[in-house]
């Protein structure tokens, strides 16, 4: 296919002068930390919902997702029909939240249990983001760029840069700039705006796929019934599926790493979802932007729909692109994806999604596309950008500087944003070493999620629990994550002495061959234990100082003032989102 055409490149031109519009509107008026950090609380539940959204639906879907729907279909679409979790978020959670009109959420943890519990929930999410949202993002820009314009180079003295570099670098750039000087305010309607496009790009590329294809039955008998089943998760061969417990010739099968059992998917996926879509700054920081407890909730129940369509407009597309190259109707996509041996290349799998878009779109709606995986891309950045650097501000930085001011702690807030940017790009070669950018995505977060998820869900449900005990539970659970990490990451980097792994049966091949979803559950139940454990051999909490805090302290005044917030058009759209989860998994029986 030729390079893109220059109408492509208009449509892309377009939608940046846009982004500049609404940056520079935004930059007028930031006055306070309140306004940079979350957009002055003032964004309605549209704006709310679409930002969450575009937030989640970054890098690792239209590379990773895309890429999983290719080499294993439904299999990841566990993770996509969590949208439950959201109104979770809308319901149990955002009273809380808004009532105790913090900023981030290790302030919350500090108003439920300690100063010190703040602290060291801000430092486990900004390692978390390093290494998961801005290494993924930085990483997932390269791999588009890589595909659709493999010609860009640039030579620097003696540093070459290729497409992937400079594609990484670019993206880094231009997403880096808007979120800096824009704040949340730019974040957040840029996002809305990038939501439409993406929606529509990539519901378009479907579209053309199943086109190119002949359509959806075509699909279904290329790929295989197998690539449709949702309740026959992928398991080894020769191994038991469906719902049986997973078993290796009469024992269970603890340490397999390319599959995904049941098992972990329905302990583990959970974890993982409640803590990103109710905890997590990067997510719960939009709703913070909302006025008040009706707006946040209703901008949670129109994220949850929006979640829905992931499924249809990466995994699909993933799909479609597989059986495209396996058909040898694209003998472009069989070269770049279907190995010697007839098999999918999981190495270029990660490329499917622009590989469609290169392939089987025409002139015009190929740069709108192109403009809405940039969207995707920008948007998640801009998200953990913005969410990193009021992190590292109002949880630690003005904890050292009291009485600074509100244009210095902007200032600071920039400056984080970048150092933690340059640390990502240190860590793409690990993401390189893995199996897949949406697998490594969920690896990590499953090491780091466990504490953070008991704390935060056990402390508001159990009034009991104390600083202590939650202190005691993130510290122990950070560690654990970090010591898998560090087994891990000389293995992937293919380290001397590492490249063949440890030696068979040793402590470390157990650890580093474990299932990352069973070691993600083995997290959780040590710090549920220690938690419960250290809450129970201190002394209780004062529980006037966190009235409203947890179920158990609520008064008839915060029961009340939620209670006005909703109505049964709020109970029945959420119901709405509860049935279409049912439906989609109805759906894809195989």
């Amino acid at each position: 296919m030729e390079s893109l055409h220059w109408i492509d490149w208009a449509v892309i031109g377009g939608y940046f002068a846009f982004l500049g519009v609404i940056v520079l509107i935004s930059m007028r008026r930031q006055r306070t930390s309140e306004d940079y950090f979350l957009a002055g609380r003032n964004l309605g539940w549209f704006i709310v919902g679409a930002s969450i959204f575009a937030s989640n639906i970054g890098s690792e879907h239209l590379v990773g997702l895309a890429g999983s729907g290719a080499t294993d279909g439904v299999a990841m679409a566990h993770y996509e029909l969590h949208a439950w979790c959201l109104l979770m978020l809308g319901w149990f959670f955002v009273p809380f939240y808004m009532r105790s009109r913090v900023f981030t959420m290790p302030e919350f943890l500090q108003q439920r249990f300690s100063p010190a519990s703040r602290y060291m929930l801000s430092i486990i999410s900004l390692v978390a983001y390093v290494l998961t949202k801005i290494a993924v993002g930085i990483f997932a820009g390269g791999i588009v760029f890589s595909v659709l314009l493999p010609e860009l180079n640039v030579q620097i003295g003696t540093l070459h840069l290729d497409s992937f570099w400079c594609g990484s670098i670019l993206v880094i750039l231009c997403t880096g700039i808007y979120t800096v000087l824009g704040g949340l305010r730019a974040v957040a309607y840029t996002e809305a705006f990038q939501t439409l496009i993406l929606v529509l790009g990539s519901a378009l590329l479907t579209v053309f796929g199943l086109k190119a294809l002949g359509g959806w039955e075509p699909l279904r008998q290329i790929v295989g019934s197998e690539m449709f089943n949702l309740w026959k998760p992928l398991v080894p061969a020769g191994m038991e599926g469906t719902w049986a417990p997973v078993k290796e010739t009469g024992r269970i099968a603890w340490y397999f790493n390319d599959n995904y059992p049941w098992l972990g998917m329905l302990f583990c996926a959970p974890i993982i979802g409640l803590w990103y879509w109710c905890t997590d700054q990067y997510i719960v920081q939009r709703a913070l932007g909302a006025p008040d407890e009706r707006q946040a909730r209703r901008g949670g129940i129109w994220a949850a729909y929006l979640k829905l369509l992931p499924v249809f407009l990466f995994i699909i597309p993933g799909m479609i692109c597989f059986a495209l190259a396996k058909s040898d109707t694209l003998e472009p996509l069989r070269q770049q994806l279907i190995s010697a041996e007839g098999t999918v290349n999981r190495d270029t799998a990660q490329q499917a999604f622009p590989l469609l878009v290169k392939h089987v779109l025409p002139v015009g709606l190929r740069g709108m596309v192109v403009a809405g995986l940039l969207a995707a891309l920008m948007s998640s950045l801009a998200g953990v950008f913005n969410a990193s650097a009021t992190l590292f501000t109002m949880d630690l930085y003005r904890r050292f500087h009291a009485g600074i001011s509100q244009e210095r702690l902007v200032w600071v807030g920039r400056v984080a944003t970048a150092i933690m940017v340059l640390i990502g790009l240190a860590w793409i070669p690990v993401i390189a070493g893995g199996k897949g950018l949406y697998d490594y995505l969920q690896t990590v977060q499953g090491y780091l999620a466990p504490p953070i998820f008991v704390v935060f869900f056990f402390g508001v449900f159990h009034r009991r629990l104390n600083a202590q005990g939650c202190l005691a539970a993130l510290i122990v659970g950070f560690l654990l994550g970090l010591f898998r990490l560090a087994v891990d990451t000389p293995v992937k980097l293919g380290l001397s002495g590492f490249a063949d792994g440890y030696a068979e049966g040793s402590f470390f091949w157990i650890v580093n061959n474990l299932y990352f979803q069973y070691y993600s559950v083995l997290i959780f139940l040590v710090c549920v234990g220690v938690m419960y454990l250290v809450s129970y051999l201190t002394k209780a909490p004062d529980y006037e100082k966190i009235s409203g805090l947890t179920f158990g302290t609520l008064t008839q005044e915060h029961r009340a003032a939620s209670r006005s917030s909703w109505g049964w058009g709020e109970v029945l759209a959420s119901l709405g989102v509860l049935a279409a989860i049912a439906a989609a998994y109805l759906f894809f029986r195989g």
